[in-house]
Formats: structure tokens, C-alpha cells, sequence
């Protein structure tokens, strides 16, 4: 019985000022919602600056992917006019990615243009087609997947803006590693827009491919040219595809910092209007007491 009184008498007295009611454990004190205050406003703080950092580097992204992209447009032209006339058995499958996060989907984006690339092409190339990888972050999520088709891995690569020194220091590796394929397919992220991008795929002819075409055979040159002419369109072709992806990778970065900033934001706005609900009732209650007190006297 007296057990049960001093147990009551306990429940009856008022809380401490901040204080959670003791019918309520998980409900947060005004401390911890202030702590948490604190640590969404530094985090606030970051997301800005490196949306400006990300919409700094963007501008100078975009000047270089212009640039790069008259790479890409040679080699268009001179695949139109070499078309390959046996079909490719086994694929080179190279991936365009970075070993940076905190930018959305975009590593994944291109994971998964491999998979489907991969399964679309099961029927007519082998299955072990080789697989390379220019980015660590690509690298961990189709190393989970297809992991006894990577063949080769780049890290390291256009830390800042890409440079054609990057992508025919890649090709030259590439050619070296003695992977087995029939043609080259670069796969990466598209630009459409300062908030949008896709993934795509470009086609690269091999030397073997370039023997072959009739619109070559037509002239009379040593084996040097198209070998020397292959390793050169695999270099431009990366290139392209390196300085088009970091832009993509800049943009997403922005708008990811942008929605993590707003995101901050709403949840400040939301444990203010706790904050101050908790302590207008911890403050009502100090002065109901102090009332009751005072007629009580």
C-alpha cells in the first residue's frame, strides 16, 4: 500500500521544464528537438555550398562537354561512311561513371542501361562479354551483378574536367588488356538539359571492322592506318563520352544539393513549430502550477 502511494504521489508531480510527460517515452524532449535543430541547420548549411560549388563547376562542365562533343561528331561520320558487314559476336561493354557520390541516380542510371544492354543482346553476343568500368561507383553496383564479366577497372578519372589525355590514356589500356571482343559499345550519361539527363549508347568500330568495311577497302593503305585510326576513335569516343558524363554529373550534383537544401528546410520549419508547441505547453504548465500554488495559499 505505501508502495503504491509513493508511486502515485511520483506520477503527480509536475515535470522538469523541457521535460517529457512520463506517459510519453518516445516523445522528444525540448533538448534533443533543439540538438536536432542544430544539426538540420548545419546541414543546411553544407547542401548550399555545394549547390554553389556544383553550379560553379556546371558552367565550366558545359564549356568543355561543348568543346568535347566535336569528338564524338568526327567519329560519327567516319563510322557512317565504314559500316561493318559481319555481325559482332562479342561485345566490349565500357561504362562512363566517377568514384564521387551525392548526385542522385546518375551512377545508377548507367548500371542499369548496361544490364539492359547486356540482357538485349544475350541471343547474338555471348554472355560473357567483357565488361570495363571507368569509375569506382559503377564498379560496386555491377560488380554485384555482373561481376565475372569485368574485365578492366579505371579509377581516378576526371577528378576535375576530363582531358584527351584521361581518355587515351584509358584506350591505350583498354587495347592492351587483351580482351577478346568484335566491337566496342560506350555506355554513359547523355546531357538533355541543366536538369535532366539520360543514359546512352554509342557504337565503336574495331580495327577488325574497319578492315572490313568496303568504304575503306576501296583505298590501298598499310595495316597501321586503320590500326592507328581505330585506337584513335576509341580515344575520341571515350573523350566524348567522359566530358558529357561529368557535366551530366555536375547537373545532377546541383539539383540534388538543391533538393537536399529545400528538404533541410521544410524539416527546420517542422521542429521549430515542435520546439516552440513543446515550450509554450512546458510554460503553460509552470504557470498553472504557480496559479494553483498561489490559491492554494
Amino acid at each position: 500500500m505505501l508502495a503504491r502511494r509513493t508511486l502515485a504521489r511520483i506520477a503527480s508531480q509536475p515535470s522538469p521544464l523541457g521535460a517529457a510527460p512520463q506517459n510519453a517515452r518516445n516523445m522528444a524532449t525540448l533538448r534533443e528537438i533543439e540538438l536536432r535543430l542544430k544539426s538540420v541547420r548545419n546541414i543546411e548549411k553544407i547542401t548550399k555550398s555545394m549547390k554553389m560549388i556544383a553550379s560553379t563547376k556546371l558552367a565550366k562542365a558545359q564549356r568543355a562537354m561543348n568543346s568535347g562533343k566535336q569528338y564524338g561528331l568526327a567519329n560519327s561520320e567516319i563510322f557512317e561512311h565504314t559500316p561493318s558487314e559481319t555481325p559482332a559476336k562479342r561485345k566490349l561493354f565500357i561504362v562512363i561513371s566517377s568514384d564521387k557520390g551525392l548526385c542522385g541516380g546518375i551512377h545508377s542510371s548507367v548500371s542499369k542501361a548496361t544490364r539492359r544492354a547486356i540482357a538485349d543482346t544475350e541471343v547474338t553476343v555471348d554472355a560473357d562479354s567483357p565488361i570495363m568500368v571507368i569509375g569506382d561507383k559503377s564498379k560496386a553496383q555491377l560488380g554485384r551483378a555482373l561481376g565475372k564479366n569485368l574485365a578492366l577497372t579505371f579509377n581516378q578519372i576526371g577528378r576535375d574536367i576530363p582531358t584527351f589525355a584521361d581518355a587515351a590514356g584509358v584506350a591505350d589500356l583498354i587495347i592492351k588488356s587483351g580482351a577478346q571482343y568484335d566491337s566496342i559499345a560506350i555506355i554513359y550519361n547523355k546531357f538533355v538539359s541543366a536538369i535532366s539527363y539520360e543514359s546512352a549508347v554509342v557504337e565503336v568500330a574495331t580495327e577488325g571492322a574497319l578492315k572490313e568495311s568496303a568504304g575503306l577497302r576501296a583505298y590501298e593503305m598499310e595495316d597501321d592506318v586503320t590500326k592507328d585510326l581505330a585506337e584513335f576513335s576509341l580515344a575520341n569516343a571515350i573523350y566524348a563520352a567522359l566530358v558529357e558524363g561529368h557535366a551530366c554529373e555536375q547537373s545532377a550534383r546541383r539539383n540534388a544539393m538543391d533538393n537536399a537544401s529545400k528538404n533541410a528546410s521544410d524539416m527546420i520549419d517542422t521542429l521549430t513549430m515542435q520546439y516552440n508547441r513543446g515550450r509554450q505547453a512546458a510554460i503553460t504548465n509552470e504557470l498553472v502550477d504557480i496559479i494553483t500554488g498561489a490559491s492554494a495559499l
